[in-house]
């Protein structure tokens, strides 16, 4: 659910405009990379997640036990890499935001915080 707010909240009205031009720019500072990196890890995160879940369902029905040994630690350990990439992405999102100069920002100033805080959450739900 965190990650799907994250990707949400970027996607929707993470990439602003100036009245006088219509070239669309990430509000976290005007850097392109902060949104990519933001809605790429919501997205994957969003993925794994579904492919856990239905891991967990299947999983009473797999007999081979290396098998079962081998989905638990492919769990483990891509939740160890994923709690890692959002602390990476809570550390650049919060960075990006407290360079953004605030007339920059004429639209989306919630929603980049709501990101933010978001992606810390994310790193104790992972």
């Amino acid at each position: 659910v965190f990650a799907l707010i994250v990707f949400a909240c970027l996607v929707g009205e993470g990439y602003s405009s100036l009245p006088t031009d219509p070239q669309l720019f990430c509000i976290f500072n005007r850097n392109e990379d902060a949104c990519r990196y933001g809605i790429g890890i919501g997205v994957l995160a969003f993925l794994a997640c579904i492919f856990f879940f239905m891991v967990d369902i299947y999983f009473p029905q797999i007999s081979n036990t290396t098998d079962r040994k081998y989905l638990v630690l492919a769990d483990l350990g891509f939740s160890g890499l994923w709690t890692f990439l959002w602390f990476i992405g809570f550390c650049f999102l919060t960075n990006q935001w407290a360079w953004t100069r605030a007339e920059d920002v004429l639209v989306g100033a919630d929603s980049a915080r709501a990101a933010i805080t978001f992606s810390f959450f994310s790193i104790f739900s992972w």
